[in-house]
């Protein structure tokens, strides 16, 4: 496939504009076009010895899960290991793509790979992603009635202002009244003007409604997930069940105020990676995710909930195995997709 096709349909299996806003997603390395793709190389991490693996596997778009470009790169020296993987991408033609945090919001990505190591549950997103768009134009709808007399003046001046859009009229019987009812959708910086205008007749103004244009909420899509589990289990056959998914001889486990390990957990919420900022507050029995900080694990226990930990990217890389099966029929098998086998958390139990 060439690049930009590849790109295309990657971004339509996985929408960029899902990603958080602090992210850095996307094509991130592009060789010079043409470029054709015979084989995409999926890793969780770009280490140095990733790219090795990968150049030796003559891979032509590295699909790194974690961005390895974060922080912007003020040069492309030999210096430093990411400028390093920029060198090297480029010296052999491979492109570099990444998803992340919109695989962490999809249905079909990687915090739904974590809810199948609790086993039957039902999930939803801990914090629903809205569209990308309102389903009609403009940030705002205001309604406002006027007679007769100022009708055509109050409409020649909202024509002159920017960014309005669906404006209509029609007759409206206020207080015994025969008026015209005026709506029209608009965004947030013709709203100022809008209101502005109408502000300079009261009678205008004590008349008019301004409503938000809400963007829709997207079904099962989000940043986590809650997961309410088909029967309580003992949070030792939980610790069990992860293991086995993630394939981890251990994990960090703290148990919460009150409960032991044989405690029934119900409700698990979870979050790939690092999963503070998105579990905290969340009533649940458990929370299970890659790393947390020593006193968001405390004030958990301390409500009394469980904590399991599994070090950051092994509650991410299994999910690769998965992607690549999803991805081949995705891109009908045009090309060859294969899985790091260098790819690995930095930390190990000694």
């Amino acid at each position: 496939m060439d690049l930009r096709e590849l790109v295309s349909a990657l971004n339509d299996f996985a929408p960029l504009s899902l990603a958080e806003s602090w992210d850095n997603v996307g094509l991130l390395v592009e060789p010079s076009p043409p470029h054709t793709v015979n084989t995409l190389f999926l890793t969780n991490d770009l280490t140095e010895e990733v790219m090795e693996e990968a150049v030796q596997k003559k891979a032509d778009l590295i699909l790194s899960y974690h961005p390895p470009i974060f922080a912007p790169l003020k040069r492309v020296t030999w210096k430093t290991w990411k400028e390093r993987l920029v060198v090297r991408a480029l010296e052999h033609r491979i492109g570099i793509y990444s998803p992340h945090t919109a695989y962490d919001a999809i249905p079909h990505g990687v915090n739904n790979w974590l809810t199948k190591g609790l086993g039957a549950c039902t999930s939803v997103p801990l914090h629903p992603s809205t569209a990308p768009s309102c389903p009609a134009e403009g940030t705002h709808r205001v309604e406002f009635c006027t007679d007769t007399e100022h009708l055509e003046a109050v409409l020649s001046k909202i024509k002159d202002i920017q960014e309005i859009s669906c404006l209509t009229t029609f007759p409206a019987r206020v207080e015994g009244e025969e008026q015209t009812r005026v709506t029209l959708n608009c965004s947030q910086k013709a709203l100022l003007e809008v209101v502005a205008l109408l502000s300079q007749n009261s009678l205008l103004y004590h008349k008019t409604e301004i409503l938000l244009l809400q963007k829709p909420l997207l079904p099962h899509t989000g940043m986590g997930r809650l997961c309410t589990l088909s029967e309580p289990v003992p949070l030792s056959d939980i610790i069990e069940r992860i293991k086995s998914h993630l394939k981890l001889p251990h994990v960090r486990v703290a148990v919460g105020t009150g409960k032991t390990r044989e405690s029934p957990v119900k409700k698990a919420a979870l979050c790939a990676g690092s999963g503070s900022s998105v579990l905290k507050g969340t009533e649940a029995d458990l929370y299970l995710t890659g790393e947390m900080s020593h006193h968001d694990v405390l004030d958990a226990v301390a409500k009394g909930i469980s904590v399991i930990l599994c070090e950051h990217s092994n509650t991410e890389r299994g999910f690769l195995a998965e992607l690549r099966d999803v991805l081949a029929t995705h891109l009908q098998n045009k090309v060859s997709i294969i899985v790091s086998e260098k790819d690995r958390d930095p930390l190990q139990v000694a």
